[in-house]
């Protein structure tokens, strides 16, 4: 069985419900809270392999710091994004659910189903 890791924020409501839908599933599961324990710049690149997705595709677009840091200008390179993610996790859209060599964002919580 392959394991399943969740980059999880408890204080997320759809990051609780994704993680309630795994482990009613009984499967190996690593939880991550990333805000906790953020992924290194390495980590976010293979993440974003992964997913398939640009890295402006992972960022919280809500986010306060991601208005203030201005990251929607087409200017800012991907590397730049990925070292803002690095250093402020609470930019990094939630929860990423990663099974081997495929991951999805959990928006909506039921789009795990795909990856289990």
């Amino acid at each position: 069985m392959t394991n399943l890791v969740i980059f999880h924020n408890p204080r997320c409501s759809k990051s609780r419900q994704t993680l309630s839908i795994i482990q009613e599933r009984d499967l190996d599961l690593n939880v991550v809270e990333y805000l906790k324990n953020p992924p290194s710049k390495t980590e976010i690149k293979i993440i974003l392999k992964k997913l398939g997705i640009r890295p402006i595709d992972l960022m919280r677009k809500g986010e306060t710091l991601f208005k203030e840091k201005n990251l929607n200008d087409p200017n800012v390179t991907d590397e730049y994004l990925i070292d803002c993610m690095a250093e402020n996790p609470i930019l990094i859209e939630r929860p990423i659910v990663i099974r081997g060599e495929k991951a999805i964002i959990g928006r909506p919580p039921e789009r795990v189903m795909e990856i289990l």
